[in-house]
């Protein structure tokens, strides 16, 4: 019997793939190694320390900045993993249509446009709302980064609705329960797990945008990567490489939480 096909058992796939993460990780390891750099050089390693950690804890801009990161990342998550979930719902849970092919792409559209185009783009919109409205808080940051985060959001809850089986909601329909109910009890405990990776995406994402948060903010509204952005213009210290460091961390820390928690409900199809 012939064995199947693997690109494993290819000529030279672990050298290649080793070489892959070997580009892909340096520059990380590198920023990580020297965050714990003693002098102030970025190229020449001084000796082990911990001052910039502690330089970066103890500067005022950069903790403001850091909480105000969090603040709209969690918020622009939160209404973008809402609103993908409900468009994953209308464009998986319904009989095709024309259109719907249009629909799907209209949604990813983000995802295919540059990211100047759509800061830009909400540059505009909400300059002339600041006007009519004379607000001129983070909520414009927060529904930019929603808006922005939506599609990636999207992908992983649309996957796992195609993915899952039809007949426990068909089932409930079955026994008379309502459509809130079969949603409530039967589609989402299904969909949790990529409700959860559509969070973290649209989370991460949101934490890490620079263009869209450049275009959109208005005075003293630095995030965190727009704060790194505008010092590394006037002095790089290993200070950014702490600060990349320890945000490197929570984003591994999120990653590893969400992945545990995605992992408990498997047993849906089984």
């Amino acid at each position: 019997m012939a064995k199947s096909f693997s690109i494993k058992r290819l000529p030279g796939f672990s050298t290649i793939a080793m070489m892959t993460f070997f580009v892909l990780y340096l520059p990380i390891a590198t920023l990580v190694a020297y965050a714990f750099n003693s002098g102030v050089s970025v190229a020449m390693w001084e000796g082990f320390s911990l001052r910039w950690f502690e330089a970066a804890w103890n500067n005022d801009l950069v903790i403001e900045a850091s909480v105000r990161s969090l603040k709209i990342a969690s918020v622009a998550a939160v209404l973008a993993t809402i609103c993908a979930t409900l468009a994953a719902l209308a464009t998986t849970r319904t009989a095709a249509y024309r259109g719907m092919t249009f629909k799907y792409a209209f949604i990813n559209l983000p995802l295919l446009v540059p990211e100047i185009v759509t800061a830009v783009a909400l540059l505009i919109f909400f300059s002339r709302v600041k006007v009519w409205t004379g607000y001129s808080g983070l909520g414009y940051l927060m529904m930019s980064h929603a808006a922005f985060c939506v599609p990636f959001a999207y992908l992983p809850i649309r996957a796992r609705l195609e993915s899952m089986d039809l007949s426990l909601e068909r089932a409930a329909a079955d026994l008379y329960a309502t459509p809130f109910k079969a949603f409530r009890y039967v589609t989402l405990p299904l969909l949790w797990p990529g409700i959860l990776a559509g969070l973290m995406l649209a989370f991460v994402i949101s934490l890490d945008d620079v263009v869209i948060t450049e275009f959109v903010k208005s005075g003293g509204q630095d995030t965190l990567p727009t704060y790194m952005l505008g010092q590394l213009r006037r002095v790089v210290t290993p200070e950014m490489n702490a600060i990349s460091t320890v945000f490197l961390l929570i984003s591994l820390a999120i990653v590893t939480v969400f992945f545990f928690l995605s992992r408990t409900p498997e047993k849906d199809n089984g």
